[in-house]
């Protein structure tokens, strides 16, 4: 896509500005936007170097935030958080550290115990068909097989 803006280090400001008005953004993310809407890499760069000295852009508290947003907010586990971070372009060793934060030592299994108990609730978890929708609901929500053997007293394949 060819540069319609003259390649102005103003008018990538302005768009990057308008891209984290609607969300957070990882450093990635923001890359990835001027660099598809035409601007220089050059450009690119000033704007990503600008951001970060205003601490507008900032990987390692947008991946906290993200990773506690998702696992307070959805009841979203490591194994999915963890892919949705690699996916905003957070690098491996920052996203171990953010896990370990949002989830402790445990990884998610109290969390996982919780989201259980408060989806299934009343319901009878000996039942092979329920124990098996228990066991997709929290494999879809990215907890680990062996957090899930662990509540479930049952084997699950990862």
């Amino acid at each position: 896509m060819a540069n319609t803006h003259g390649g102005s280090q103003e008018e990538a400001l302005k768009r990057a500005f308008k891209f984290l008005s609607y969300r957070p953004r990882s450093e990635a993310e923001v890359q990835a936007k001027l660099t598809q809407s035409g601007f220089s890499p050059q450009d690119v760069n000033a704007i990503l170097e600008k951001l970060r000295s205003l601490n507008l852009l900032n990987d390692e508290t947008f991946a906290r935030n993200w990773a506690r947003g998702r696992a307070e907010g959805r009841g979203y586990g490591p194994l999915r958080i963890e892919r949705e971070l690699r996916q905003k372009g957070i690098g491996p060793s920052m996203i171990r550290e953010t896990l370990r934060e949002t989830f402790g030592e445990g990884e998610g299994r109290e969390k996982a115990r919780a989201l259980l108990e408060k989806k299934f609730r009343g319901k009878d978890l000996e039942d092979q068909k329920i124990l098996r929708r228990a066991v997709a609901f929290l494999q879809r929500r990215g907890y680990r097989g062996s957090d899930i053997t662990e509540i479930l007293k049952t084997p699950v394949e990862d």
